[in-house]
């Protein structure tokens, strides 16, 4: 299975988690996740904590005025303003969002740090390997607890 850990602004992700968002939009980088990919999410800002996940339902790629066209369609929790973070890349991303749960106990930055000294946080979203320390040993625990 593919798996992302994503950095995610608090306001989002309170829309995420309370059902109110939809999609999520990223500046495209090279890469493109598969629809039925497991993102786990860090809440940035004054949260600074993983605290749950979400699985990618379809993925929209291309220009910025394409996704967000795409992402402004229905009930989607995207709104014009929200467009402003894509606008100007090269490409963007949407990815549906679908199964989202909090996992029962967030993990702050500090405690984080403590157990992987020098973790840092994605600026946007990167790989996750299911071999990688901070999933086997922290990530993989949390979704068995939640």
């Amino acid at each position: 299975m593919e798996m992302y850990l994503i950095s995610i602004l608090p306001l989002y992700t309170h829309r995420i988690f309370t059902g109110k968002k939809k999609i999520e939009l990223r500046r495209f980088f090279g890469l493109r996740p598969s629809p039925g990919s497991l993102f786990v999410v860090y809440s940035s800002g004054s949260v600074r904590a993983i605290v749950g996940e979400f699985y990618a339902g379809k993925v929209f790629v291309g220009s910025p005025e394409e996704v967000g066209e795409i992402a402004l369609r229905g009930e989607t929790g995207v709104s014009k303003g929200d467009l402003k973070y894509i606008k100007g890349s090269r490409m963007a991303v949407g990815i549906e969002i679908r199964g989202a749960r909090l996992y029962r106990r967030p993990v702050k930055l500090e405690e984080l740090r403590t157990i992987f000294p020098g973790f840092q946080p994605p600026l946007s979203f990167r790989v996750l390997r299911e071999d990688e320390p901070l999933y086997v040993l922290l990530i993989k625990k949390l979704r068995e607890l939640s």
